[in-house]
């Protein structure tokens, strides 16, 4: 059996082959094109096993290692470089450790996602990016009216909702400066362009909702419409990779970090790491779920009068997602607590 080490760039990855017994047996840059990696390989691909660290264009590689039958493994880059720290980084050392922490069996893996995963992941981060784009844009109309004239902020603030129809309208009617005026006119024409995005992945997302069933599992909990139970099944992806509802709360970047020193333990704030669209999905379903079900209103009432909103938040995130877990692994919909 053979091991790989990759270094992948976008162009181009550095590939270290070594045998059973830590040999380098080849090593060099090869460009991410199918028959250049297949020359590469010379037909050994089926005796061989390979590494990648997860990357933002790693699955190029993956899928493109698998098609010509290899074991390819997917590493943690994070913890990679806690196992083999290296002051001097360099391509042809990176590829060298990663092959040989596969040799020895000390590769920490991530999760492999399917194709059909990866391309409904493109589909939902997508629409946050429009979503979150049209959020400043907004936000740069919302400032430069701020800049105005007192009257003019009074006549724009009789207006309830200024980003409802009848609130574009109104503010396509003030008598703005030519410079302000003509800065609004772009930002409006950007907001529309945007909203005519967000509708059309809106059914996008539709699609995906209609063809997955634990998306379907999860509209049930409260909090979560179309959008974020897509987005939480997409992410979780597959609920038996999580031996237990703790687990699948670290994934989440959910639970507090924790410093233990002698017979003294201190609870911090929520750990950096985690699924950043998991933990947004649980966090922002958690005020809109309190209204849907009295039980988890109670849930973070409680919590927020004796640790303060936002630990109460970040609790009560907590508690859908433990909602969420079982209402996965037992394949049922949500039934609130009745007493």
């Amino acid at each position: 059996m053979n091991y790989i080490g990759i270094d992948h760039h976008k162009q181009y990855s550095h590939m270290t082959i070594m045998d059973e017994a830590g040999k380098v047996l080849k090593a060099g840059n090869v460009l991410n094109i199918r028959n250049e990696v297949e020359d590469f390989l010379e037909g050994k691909a089926e005796e061989t096993k390979a590494v990648i660290e997860a990357g933002r264009s790693s699955y190029v590689m993956v899928d493109l290692l698998k098609d010509f039958g290899v074991d390819i493994r997917i590493a943690n880059p994070s913890d990679v470089k806690a196992i083999a720290k290296a002051k001097i980084k360099t391509d042809k050392r990176d590829s060298k450790i990663l092959a040989h922490l596969l040799r020895t069996d000390l590769i920490p893996e991530v999760y492999a996602r399917s194709e059909e995963n990866r391309r409904s992941q493109r589909v939902l981060r997508h629409r946050a990016f429009y979503v979150g784009t049209m959020t400043r844009v907004k936000n740069k109309i919302r400032v430069l009216l701020s800049q105005q004239k007192l009257e003019l902020q009074e006549e724009a603030s009789q207006v309830k909702n200024i980003f409802s129809k009848n609130g574009l309208i109104a503010l396509g009617g003030l008598d703005l400066p030519s410079t302000d005026r003509d800065l609004l006119e772009g930002l409006l024409k950007i907001y529309g362009h945007l909203e005519k995005r967000i509708k059309d992945s809106d059914g996008l997302v539709e699609k995906l909702y209609s063809e997955l069933r634990e998306a379907q599992l999860i509209s049930t909990v409260p909090g979560f419409g179309y959008f974020f139970s897509v987005l939480m099944a997409t992410e979780i992806a597959d609920i038996r990779r999580f031996e237990s509802v703790e687990k699948l709360h670290s994934y989440a970047g959910v639970i507090p970090s924790t410093h233990s020193s002698g017979e003294r333990s201190y609870h911090g704030k929520i750990i950096k790491g985690g699924n950043v669209w998991i933990r947004w999905a649980a966090v922002e379903a958690v005020y809109p779920a309190g209204r849907k079900d009295f039980n988890i209103r109670l849930f973070y009432d409680k919590r927020a009068r004796r640790k303060g909103a936002n630990t109460a938040k970040v609790a009560t995130a907590r508690r859908l997602l433990t909602i969420i877990y079982r209402v996965l692994k037992d394949r049922r919909h949500y039934i609130p607590y009745r007493r």
